[in-house]
């Protein structure tokens, strides 16, 4: 295994960098630099030098495996933030034999020596790119094992289905009940249920994550741009009285009550002979029948025209140019009535939409999907589990197969199961070749 280095501070200018080292060599590196013997966990300062050049006065921080991040020897080498410390320490390390790392190896190599799960790994990552409160809430509680403990308990139900079937096919000469695998039919119908809920709920996470989708629709000089403009507080799309100005979507991210939202402006909605409108236009379509929430823009004097017909159950109705005059409002949707040019109700809306987000994205239980690749795997273990779930009325045998690809489905999210958990969870629970 090779020894790793890697500056763990932002690049560029600054009062201190952080050189942070993982690997066999790290100690031997450290005294190479002239900073052996370092109690464990303990900052001390050294003055750092190789080859009789002098590098750094530094504070140095030791790691000793398996008490560390990797759960590998690890260093810290906290130099002052020049570009020419930076470099001549990375250059002394390269020389005693250490490579730069990888991106995302330091974690990789957590993950491999069980320092974290899979599900804790993209946690960090997450935590590094979060950019809300929200965000960080969420990272931290992945970070800190929630979502782990969550298929824990999915791969928990599974187990003991799996020990109900393997005990009366393994062990048919045990004393063990009649029809025993039977009794896995209640446990796998909480499982289904439990899974079906988890995928349900799945929009919630990935959207914190990635933000949630809220598309301006609405004919052509309804104020959309104007609006669009107000909302984000800069003038970022041009605002004309030519219908039609707007032909490509438009987004812009933002931070409404703590959650980040990716707002667009789109095309007035309506057929064209103009090649270019008209794809702004499908564009427009295509993007409003993926929003998670979209706000239908009208003006006083707008017919309900095409966007009507991409306007949703829970979407909102916003009359544009309220200092102007009211459009008619529709039935079986929330309004509220704006002006751009005086303001009037801009802060009513931001406190809708942010009220509205902490609705669709807040939630007492963990999001059991903050990624797309997690969602996957439980659309898999599902479908195996159906399955299973099937067979098991006609041949136990064959739900067991079954019951073991959910397994894997799920397996993949977290890190592992395998057999011996399957047999530890039969002999824990049904003490069979005492």
């Amino acid at each position: 295994m090779s020894t790793i280095f890697a500056l763990a501070t932002p690049p560029g200018r600054g009062a201190v960098a952080i050189l942070r080292l993982s690997g066999p060599r790290t100690d031997a590196a450290l005294t190479a630099l002239g900073a052996g013997g370092l109690k464990p966990r303990a900052a001390s300062l050294r003055n750092l030098a190789h080859d009789g050049r002098a590098i750094d006065q530094a504070l140095v921080l030791r790691f000793p495996a398996p008490n560390s991040y990797t759960g590998e020897d690890c260093a810290e080498l906290h130099l002052h933030g020049g570009r020419a410390v930076v470099e001549a320490g990375s250059e002394a390390l390269l020389a005693l034999g250490l490579r730069p790392a990888d991106p995302g190896e330091f974690t990789r190599r957590a993950f491999e020596n069980g320092r974290m799960d899979l599900a804790q790994a993209e946690a960090v990552a997450d935590l590094i790119d979060a950019e809300t409160a929200a965000q960080v809430s969420q990272a931290l509680g992945q970070l800190d094992g929630a979502l782990s403990q969550t298929y824990a308990g999915f791969r928990r139900d599974l187990l003991t289905a799996l020990a109900l079937i393997e005990a009366e096919i393994d062990f048919p000469d045990e004393e063990v009940p009649d029809n025993l695998a039977r009794t896995a039919g209640p446990v796998l119908d909480v499982l289904i249920a439990d899974l079906k809920a988890a995928l349900t709920d799945a929009r919630r996470g990935e959207r914190v994550r990635e933000g949630y989708r809220i598309v301006l629709i609405g004919e052509t000089n309804a104020g959309k741009s104007s609006l669009f403009n107000a909302l984000i507080a800069r003038e970022a799309a041009i605002v004309t009285p030519i219908a039609g100005t707007t032909r490509d979507v438009l987004d812009a991210d933002l931070i409404i009550g703590g959650y980040a939202v990716t707002l667009s402006d789109t095309a007035g909605l309506r057929d064209s002979d103009d090649m270019v409108e008209a794809e702004g236009v499908r564009r427009a379509r295509a993007r409003a029948e993926a929003a998670d929430l979209r706000l239908w823009i009208r003006a006083p004097d707008d017919a309900e025209g095409d966007a009507a017909g991409f306007a949703r159950p829970g979407d909102l109705l916003i009359l544009t140019k309220a200092d102007l005059g009211t459009a008619a409002k529709v039935d079986g949707f929330e309004t509220l009535s704006v002006s751009t040019a005086t303001a009037q109700g801009l802060s009513a809306l931001h406190d809708w939409i942010a009220a509205r987000l902490a609705r669709d994205l807040s939630g007492a239980d963990f999001p059991a999907v903050t990624r797309e690749r997690h969602r996957r795997r439980l659309t898999e273990a599902l479908a195996a589990v159906e399955i299973g779930r099937t067979a098991l009325d006609v041949a136990p045998e064959m739900a067991s197969d079954d019951l073991r690809r959910a397994a894997d489905a799920l397996a993949r999210v977290t890190g592992a199961i395998g057999v011996e958990d399957i047999l530890g969870e039969v002999f824990s629970t049904f003490c069979i070749g005492k």
